[in-house]
């Protein structure tokens, strides 16, 4: 397929980034991928119509958000049971401190008998479970009616009751107002009825700032995509960086290179002369501030005469040389002679010495 059968617009390209970046976060596709992939960026397109921002299709994401619906459901009904619960057993737990500690009234005593035999047997109910005949045997023989017989008086239950929910609402308003107090520590000093009054607003405070920790996530999720590609275009600008920076070094910088060089060795050069030119003049003072006039020209004299004695020894030294280089020309004869007049010169020596004995012995 040609990839002009098909092309985007520049807003069309916009949108379709977008619809990447939100519905398709995986894919990191820039506006250069898009462009070589034409048809690929209409299947995108095509699929962004039927899938939400999870991934998910718009009929499975209608349905996951009703099972959620129900399930937010069932868990407030839950929770609502579960918060009685607790508030009960708190209940009890507070009575059993204070019988430690202070003298109840009877009342006080009655109540709470008959709160814990009632929910005792209540559990202990609910742990038995409906009964069916025949298929399970009761726990220790024990059935409902057993358990029911063991229920408070109606009369008794009516009055603990009536007692009851004034002691959960007094319960639950004593941690509404700590709850108020942990949130915002400045409501510890105000009276009740502003207490009462800001705990009515504390859910809607709650999920007022749930929303804003949600929109913060879901910014954050933004954020990250966005620097995500933009790490990715840095990475891509700082590479085509160096390689402008490894081209200027290589055209530029090598090219120059030789004539700083030559710049800087006549600079060294010079610098050298001058150098060598001041060490002269400093030596030319010292000689100046050691010698005097006349001690210069004795040493004058002195150098001229040993100069002469020098050429005169060089010119002995040539005459030798040439004196040798002409002996050298003769070769084995040469040395057969110098043998031959060692030898006459030895027998001359010792026929000498021998005369000179005989001239003694003879006198």
């Amino acid at each position: 397929m040609a990839s002009g059968d098909f092309c985007l617009p520049g807003e069309g390209m916009e949108i379709l980034q977008q619809v990447c970046s939100k519905q398709f976060p995986p894919c990191h596709l820039s506006e250069e991928d898009l462009l070589q992939n034409p048809y690929f960026s209409k299947l995108l397109l095509s699929l962004s119509q039927h899938v939400d921002e999870s991934g998910l299709s718009v009929t499975l994401a209608k349905e996951q958000a009703q099972a959620w619906n129900k399930v937010r459901l069932h868990k407030t009904t839950w929770l609502r049971s579960e918060i009685l619960q607790r508030v009960i057993q708190e209940l009890l737990v507070d009575y059993y401190v204070k019988t430690q500690d202070t003298n109840l009234t009877s009342e006080d005593k009655k109540f709470h008998e008959t709160l814990e035999q009632r929910l005792l047997v209540t559990e202990l109910t609910q742990i038995l479970g409906p009964s069916q005949e025949g298929e399970i045997t009761p726990v220790l023989g024990l059935e409902k009616a057993d358990l029911l017989e063991l229920m408070p008086p109606s009369k008794d239950f009516m009055w603990m009751r009536a007692r009851l929910q004034l002691e959960v609402e007094e319960q639950l308003k004593r941690k509404c107002f700590t709850l108020l107090c942990y949130h915002d520590p400045n409501s510890d000093a105000d009276s009740e009825i502003l207490k009462a009054a800001k705990v009515w607003k504390l859910a809607e405070v709650f999920i007022e700032e749930k929303q804003q920790c949600l929109d913060a996530k879901s910014q954050q999720k933004e954020q990250l995509v966005l620097l995500e590609k933009k790490s990715a275009t840095y990475s891509q600008v700082l590479l085509r960086c160096l390689a402008l920076l490894q081209r200027l070094l290589q055209e530029h910088r090598l090219k120059t290179q030789s004539e700083l060089h030559c710049i800087n060795a006549q600079y060294l050069e010079v610098k050298c002369s001058a150098m060598i030119l001041k060490l002269r003049m400093e030596e030319l003072k010292i000689l100046s501030d050691t010698y005097t006039a006349e001690k210069v020209e004795v040493h004058r004299l002195i150098r001229d005469r040993l100069e002469g004695a020098i050429r005169l020894q060089e010119q002995d030294i040539e005459k030798s040389r040439q004196v040798l280089n002409t002996y050298e020309v003769l070769g084995e004869e040469f040395d057969r002679l110098v043998e031959e007049y060692t030898q006459l010169k030895q027998a001359t020596e010792n026929k000498r010495w021998a005369l000179q004995e005989f001239n003694k012995a003879y006198h």
